[in-house]
């Protein structure tokens, strides 16, 4: 974006000068103004001369070259503005998202996974400079996007989550935290994070959540698990209607707490509960301020001086003046 700016704005002092000089001018032309009295004017032709009216231009485009003058000594220039961020340090992150049947409890709303895809997509948009992943579990795990720097793609994959019946239902924390933890272990970041969220207990899988854990810390893995419900009693899907819809009952909900903290705590991270929407958004919120990454924003300025065209003026305004003065308006000065 190009905009004027000045140097030497401290030049802009001397237009109070102008004044001065225009009360000094007055001055002195009413003291070189001849005079003759006389009783009559009657047997004298008088006639009116347009160059004596115009004898203040002469002073007028001096004053118009000093102006100049002035602008040009304070060094009017525009600049143009170019930025170029560069990542110094990045992060990748690896969201891992359980999408068991009950994540469509509907303590949340319109119900657990809902709320989850539209904060997680805000998490994605304000991370533009680290690489993300997507990984889905239930009491199996697979990887939904691979860690990359394409936020359209990750915003893609967070979008499409829901609930197919692909996976056999169940929590399979300990399957969904390793397949994490294989999208991140050869990654050369400054971080690695895997942030975890579940609704339930670990009750699926081959892999224990603490040996994961304990593989997470051996590769620098910082975790952050997110234990998402209400506490009490929320409406869960029991059984399909035969028209295909779901039923919801009232049901207790049941988070392993104790875990989801002993896996944050081994591996340097945090554990959260997102027992509304709000909450949920203040969770991925905390996590975004928590984990920073290091820009490096580089600026090119690139000026255009303009006090040129001004000095120019200047001397073509006084060549005028010098000129008229010792030409046209020479019998009258």
């Amino acid at each position: 974006m190009k905009e004027i700016t000045f140097l030497n704005p401290g030049f802009f002092w001397l237009f109070l000068l102008l004044p001065l000089a225009i009360v000094w001018y007055m001055w002195k032309h009413k003291q070189q103004a001849p005079t003759l009295k006389i009783s009559s004017l009657q047997g004298f032709q008088t006639t009116s001369s347009i160059l004596a009216k115009l004898n203040p231009f002469l002073f007028l485009l001096r004053l118009l070259a000093l102006s100049a003058l002035i602008l040009a000594m304070a060094r009017p220039r525009t600049v143009d503005i170019s930025n170029e961020t560069k990542t110094t340090k990045g992060i990748d992150i690896v969201m891992a998202v359980d999408v068991s049947g009950s994540m469509l409890a509907k303590d949340l709303k319109p119900n657990r996974m809902e709320a989850l895809k539209k904060v997680a997509s805000n998490f994605v948009q304000q991370r533009p400079n680290d690489r993300i992943g997507l990984v889905v579990y239930a009491a199996e795990a697979y990887t939904k996007t691979p860690v990359t720097s394409d936020k359209a793609v990750v915003l893609d994959a967070v979008n499409s989550i829901k609930y197919d019946r692909v996976l056999q239902d169940g929590t399979g924390i300990g399957m969904g935290l390793t397949t994490a933890i294989n999208r991140l272990k050869e990654s050369k970041a400054k971080s690695k994070v895997i942030i975890l969220l579940t609704d339930g207990v670990n009750n699926s899988g081959f892999i224990e959540p603490e040996t994961a854990a304990d593989i997470a810390e051996q590769y620098g893995i910082k975790v952050y698990t997110i234990g998402i419900g209400t506490n009490g009693m929320a409406e869960f899907p029991y059984a399909i209607a035969p028209n295909g819809q779901f039923l919801f009952r009232m049901m207790q909900v049941e988070i392993d707490e104790k875990l989801m903290r002993s896996i944050a705590r081994k591996t340097g991270g945090k554990y959260f509960r997102a027992t509304s929407n709000s909450k949920l958004i203040q969770i991925y919120s905390e996590i975004n301020k928590l984990e920073t990454t290091e820009i490096e924003e580089l600026k090119y300025y690139d000026y255009d001086e303009k006090y040129r065209p001004l000095v120019l003026l200047a001397g073509l305004l006084v060549l005028v003046e010098i000129g008229l003065r010792n030409t046209i308006f020479k019998s009258f000065i």
